[in-house]
């Protein structure tokens, strides 16, 4: 039997972080993990530590990218995106109170997913994206969810290559364990990641009250103009739910970020990471925005650019802004030099944007029929623009320059 990439107190201590200081769970709470079939070990542990906090019940979904596959490949027209009745009444649980969610993610049988037709992955997408329920549950902060990662072997193979599988997955697990501020050397318990969101969420306090109209970005290949909407507002570090319990929806995170105006988006970018999208590597990334649409799109091989140009044609509005986060150089996952090929810890390793929908989040009013200049779409696509050169400036209302980031570090 190969060794657990965890230790029995390491995995037993990331799992009550994830129940505990994630998604805030009480007693007589109902949890349920969204898991791969190699996610399994994680699965456990998050159901004990669910039931010591005392949880009512926790159940688990399996997802299979094979199955998922066979849809796409197979299904008719009316297959895709389609919900069975017991996964809306999933959907609509997920609104409640005293209902949590753990998403787990972490490659998994990599090569599935690669030669699928982008349309049909896109109009699959789309449909799953349009519920109203979970729309709404969204915009109303009643998700109380968080999204982590498990140090699969496929997955480590792919960070660490010609390593031996057993200690890829263990140098993966370490890095997590490290990223979450639960490492050998971090505070006892879960205060080094308690500290490090409370961090964030200053910083994002800050940003907002600077009351930026504009913000340039700046980098290797990069220069990006974006506008700021009135009413908008940083976001980092988590946030409160409806009902006030403190929740983080990105396990590990680094970001700062708001929804930029999205018809005003001006400018280049070059990407500084590969992005791992739709079971292939798309690698040296780069494009152009004009008039808040991207115009300009290239990629390492063709074939990547045009599987993403065909996904992003598919969708209406993917080809605007809906995000951009600043992450400096303290970033302990990009102090590790590495590649990690998952979007959720590549995003928190650089600076990035997002292709297709905003946060409703990033307004200090609500989010009516004008949106006040947040993107409306069926995606969200981060891609990695960041690097230790990274400068970012703010321009307030009143016309003042702020330095935002310099030389990759934080100024403020």
């Amino acid at each position: 039997m190969q060794p657990q990439p965890m230790k029995p107190k390491e995995l037993s201590r990331y799992a009550e972080l994830l129940v505990r200081s994630c998604v805030s769970l009480r007693r007589g709470d109902t949890l349920l993990a969204r898991v791969g079939l190699a996610h399994r070990e994680l699965a456990v542990a998050v159901a004990e530590a669910a039931y010591r906090a005392g949880a009512a019940a926790v159940d688990v979904a399996y997802d299979d990218s094979r199955i998922y596959a066979a849809r796409i490949r197979h299904g008719s027209n009316a297959a895709l995106g389609r919900r069975t009745t017991w996964q809306r009444e999933s959907t609509r649980a997920l609104g409640n109170e005293d209902v949590a969610v753990i998403h787990v993610i972490g490659e998994h049988e990599l090569g599935v997913l690669a030669d699928l037709p982008p349309e049909r992955v896109a109009e699959d997408s789309k449909r799953l994206a349009a519920g109203a329920e979970m729309a709404r549950i969204r915009r109303e902060g009643r998700l109380r969810g968080t999204i982590c990662a498990w140090p699969t072997e496929d997955w480590a193979a792919r960070v660490f290559p010609g390593m031996d599988s057993a200690k890829a997955q263990r140098r993966l697990a370490q890095d997590l364990l490290s990223f979450c501020r639960i490492g050998p050397g971090d505070p006892p318990g879960h205060k080094g990641w308690t500290d490090h969101l409370a961090t964030l969420r200053r910083r994002a306090r800050r940003l907002t009250k600077l009351d930026l109209a504009e913000l340039e970005v700046r980098d290797r290949g990069t220069d990006l103009r974006l506008r700021i909407a009135p009413y908008s507002m940083w976001r980092g570090g988590g946030e409160e739910d409806h009902w006030g319990r403190q929740i983080a929806m990105n396990v590990p995170t680094e970001e700062c970020f708001i929804s930029p105006e999205a018809a005003a988006t001006e400018g280049t970018f070059r990407c500084s990471r590969p992005r791992s999208f739709g079971g292939r590597v798309i690698e040296n990334l780069s494009g152009e925005f004009r008039g808040g649409r991207l115009v300009r799109l290239k990629a390492k091989r063709q074939t990547d650019r045009d599987w993403l140009s065909r996904y992003l044609a598919a969708i209406p509005n993917s080809e605007r802004l809906g995000e951009i986060a600043l992450v400096d150089s303290s970033s302990r996952i990009g102090q590790t030099g590495l590649i990690y090929y998952n979007g959720l810890l590549d995003e928190n390793a650089a600076a990035h944007m997002a292709f297709g929908s905003g946060f409703a989040k990033t307004r200090t009013v609500p989010i009516g029929r004008k949106r006040y200049g947040v993107n409306k779409s069926k995606t969200h696509i981060d891609v990695m623009i960041g690097t230790d050169d990274l400068e970012a400036i703010g321009v307030t209302q009143k016309g003042r320059r702020v330095t935002l980031v310099e030389g990759g570090v934080w100024q403020i």
